[in-house]
């Protein structure tokens, strides 16, 4: 489960916050759809998730754990796949899921279980053996999603996921996503593609300056909005900066 409770953050001495009392829940089993503009306050959300930054005041919690307090701890629940590919480009694909591995303490046979699992799947096995610098945008961004799972974590988070992605990898990226939440876990992940969100997430929210607009399913958004699309519920609620969560 994710909790954003009054979650605010503000950067140096802005006037205006990065992002705005966020209050949302995300609960197990549930793939999650974050949306809006560039600007918008979602990577901000992410990193606050993720402890990559504290919040100026609020609470952001990871299976109750709150994550400023106990980011250690917090971060052992997370799978995260970052929007920047800063990766160690001079390790090989194998050598990065072992670090992985490293780093959450999972054993040497539930890795080589699970790498096997992954590159099959994502159809990497045959360049895992070669340095990360020589891999396109694509296959980076697969080795940074099997280093993401390669724990098992009860919450995966994904900023922007299917950028760089072909057609068939970002299939069987959602496909994963659905079959992580389907056993249990939560998939919250941010995303310019309305289209996947209206087709593959439980719950979406929409965010602008900081500040949620509104949120529900799919299907909930779009009967408000009289049975429009889910885009065209997004380029409505953004160009009115309409702000009632429950309107």
């Amino acid at each position: 489960m994710i909790q954003f409770i009054e979650a605010t953050k503000v950067y140096g001495h802005s006037d205006r916050a990065a992002l705005d009392h966020l209050t949302l829940t995300v609960p197990q089993g549930c793939v999650y759809g974050f949306l809006g503009p560039n600007g918008a306050g979602k990577t901000t959300a992410i990193r606050l998730l993720t402890g990559a930054l504290k919040p100026t005041s609020g609470t952001v919690l990871v299976e109750g754990i709150n994550v400023a307090d106990e980011p250690v701890k917090a971060k052992q629940k997370i799978g995260f796949v970052p929007d920047s590919q800063e990766m160690y480009d001079k390790l090989t694909g194998y050598e990065y899921i072992g670090f992985m591995a490293d780093v959450f303490g999972v054993s040497k046979q539930d890795r080589a279980e699970r790498a096997e699992k992954y590159l099959k799947m994502f159809e990497l096995a045959d360049a895992a053996g070669q340095r990360i610098q020589s891999y396109s945008r694509g296959m980076k961004q697969k080795i940074a999603v099997i280093g993401a799972l390669i724990h098992e974590p009860p919450v995966w988070v994904l900023d922007e996921p299917m950028v760089g992605l072909d057609p068939r990898a970002s299939f069987l990226l959602k496909e994963e996503m659905r079959r992580r939440a389907e056993a249990g876990a939560t998939v919250f992940f941010s995303t310019h593609v309305l289209e996947v969100a209206e087709k593959l997430c439980d719950q979406v929210g929409i965010i602008q300056r900081g500040k949620l607009l509104c949120e529900g399913t799919p299907e909930e958004l779009q009967h408000r909005a009289g049975d429009e699309s889910l885009e065209q519920v997004f380029l409505e609620m953004t160009a009115s900066g309409e702000e009632a969560k429950d309107e």
